[in-house]
């Protein structure tokens, strides 16, 4: 078989989202594949709709119903132990994909003999597939042979994983299995794929359709996921450290663990986390754990030529006094918001 592709589904069939995701797949227009639905014990009827698709579907569609909630990796991590495919590809539950979608990223892989293979995707908020808003999820300057110069690139801005196709092998001959129990778990495996991977190909085209809405998972803030992200990111570095990774890319991957695991999280958590459950202590826990990992991560060639000038302002008055950024920030913000209400007004 030429292509799995793993659908982690949790709690997706309301508004026809689950349905519209996998009438996307099924429609396909390449013929050597099978979809591989992970339910993660959902609590509405998605494992239905998934046994449903199954039933009408039996050469395509394959259904695991988790006994558990292992949250997306632990899902794709089930898919994976499932695969029949010579490629693996990752679709969230509530997006979509054009029919030509895999056909297009196979017709590239065959042309430069790559093993891993991306395009841009569009996001939208209604479901239909006039395009949206397009996004890069990479760039044609990373594609080619992974040199260690294309692997520093890539280390730093992997993208996405979601529109990609990825040659099995490069999961199972390297034991690389995602985190589970936790959000954000592409953090940690989208870099590790692509430092084991030998050619990277690039289509220049949205035809992944990444769909935002209000009752989102992945977009909603919390402190729950805020920790996950530390934590994938905590797990991230322990991987490149067993793996020799640290040693053979010291800058990009210091720099690629400031950016999330630090920076990403400080201004998500005061921007998005209500004020009302915002702590001193926890901003303080933020500044202690990048000063254990990387002390002079300011220091980094990255940082200095990727983060813009407030931003480089914000973290070095947040590392000296933690409750002095915290103040200073709120009213920053909101002061922003004041002067947005009262411009949109007039």
């Amino acid at each position: 078989m030429k292509l799995s592709i793993i659908v982690p589904v949790y709690n997706m069939a309301a508004d026809g989202k689950l349905a519209f995701c996998l009438d996307s797949l099924v429609n396909q227009t390449i013929t050597d594949y099978e979809i591989i639905a992970v339910d993660d014990k959902s609590t509405d009827n998605s494992l239905e709709i998934l046994k449903a698709y199954e039933k009408n579907y039996p050469d395509k569609v394959r259904v695991i119903a988790s006994p558990e909630n292992r949250r997306q990796g632990g899902a794709k991590n089930l898919g994976l132990r499932a695969v029949k495919g010579e490629w693996v590809g990752f679709i969230d539950s509530d997006d979509w994909v054009t029919p030509d979608f895999y056909e297009k990223l196979f017709a590239e892989a065959e042309r430069t003999g790559a093993d891993v293979v991306g395009c841009n995707y569009n996001i939208t908020y209604e479901h239909s597939f006039v395009p949206g808003k397009p996004a890069r999820s990479n760039h044609p300057g990373q594609a080619g042979i992974l040199d260690e110069e294309h692997k520093r690139e890539l280390i730093l801005n992997p993208g996405s994983m979601v529109p990609k196709i990825y040659k099995y092998s490069i999961f199972y001959d390297n034991g690389l299995w995602f985190p589970e129990g936790m959000f954000y778990e592409d953090n940690c495996l989208g870099p590790l794929t692509l430092l084991y991977a030998k050619r990277f190909a690039y289509v220049d085209e949205a035809n992944y359709f990444y769909y935002q809405h209000s009752a989102s998972t992945v977009h909603h803030i919390s402190v729950e996921k805020c920790n996950d992200r530390l934590t994938t990111m905590e797990y991230f570095m322990g991987e490149c450290y067993k793996r020799g990774f640290l040693e053979e890319f010291p800058e990009e991957i210091e720099y690629r663990f400031t950016e999330i695991f630090y920076i990403n999280t400080l201004f998500t958590y005061m921007l998005g986390v209500p004020f009302t459950k915002r702590r001193i202590s926890y901003v303080k826990a933020l500044r202690d754990g990048i000063m254990a990992y990387f002390p002079e991560f300011d220091t980094n060639p990255y940082f200095y030529e990727k983060q813009d000038a407030e931003v480089k302002k914000l973290t070095k008055m947040h590392c000296k006094n933690p409750a002095y950024f915290f103040w200073y920030y709120t009213l920053l913000t909101t002061y922003r918001k004041l002067r947005k209400a009262i411009s949109r007004k007039k």
